[in-house]
């Protein structure tokens, strides 16, 4: 049976404090006829009223910290994707000094991110630069599905696995498609130029 006033009075007059689950005591403090009832006394009502105060900033402080721990987890994942830097282990350190309601709306923000993210792949679109072409043709011969280095290097332009994850990659880089392999080499080149390729960047 839900804890409710009825149940917690005979508890609390026996010296049993009970903090009851959220919303058990939802309906507000006790009405001057409930209190008037026999065997309610003024330390039970104020009990019951302490006990609903201890839910509320309960339930207030669960609500922010999930809101703090799905902004940090999105924040983390979206920079995956978009092989941007991640945002540090737990996530963009000011979200510890936004409101509740701020955390939320950006949560649900970064859930439309991510979400667009994955439909395209993960990346985002780029300019691809010409220099790609070149360096395509001379680390794969132009076969995206070239295995290199024994198995180290992949794909068009021969990324290991995780240089292809820095840039949001997942999975198999040999495996995705052509347009998906030129914005991730054009995502590393807008990020350090031609020096992943030392050889074929020349």
């Amino acid at each position: 049976m839900p804890a409710n006033r009825t149940t917690l009075l005979p508890a609390l007059a026996a010296g049993a404090l009970i903090l009851p689950a959220a919303g058990a005591l939802a309906a507000g403090p006790l009405t001057p006829g409930e209190a008037a009832q026999p065997g309610a006394s003024t330390e039970i009502v104020t009990a019951v009223a302490s006990a609903e105060r201890a839910v509320d900033r309960h339930v207030t402080r669960e609500r922010r910290s999930t809101a703090i721990r799905r902004v940090e987890r999105l924040s983390r994942t979206r920079a995956r994707l978009a092989g941007e830097p991640a945002p540090g282990a737990r996530g963009p350190a000011e979200v510890r000094t936004w409101s509740t309601a701020r955390l939320e709306r950006h949560g649900r923000r970064l859930r439309a991110s991510v979400a667009e993210l994955r439909r395209t792949g993960g990346a985002p679109d780029v300019p691809i630069p010409a220099a790609l072409d070149a360096i395509a043709q001379c680390e794969s011969g132009g076969n995206p599905r070239a295995i290199g280095g024994g198995g180290a290097y992949r794909g068009l332009f021969q990324f290991d696995r995780g240089t292809w994850a820095s840039v949001g990659g997942s999975g198999d880089p040999a495996a995705a498609s052509v347009e998906e392999q030129y914005r991730r080499a054009a995502m590393l080149y807008a990020r350090a130029g031609a020096a992943p390729w030392p050889v074929c960047g020349r």
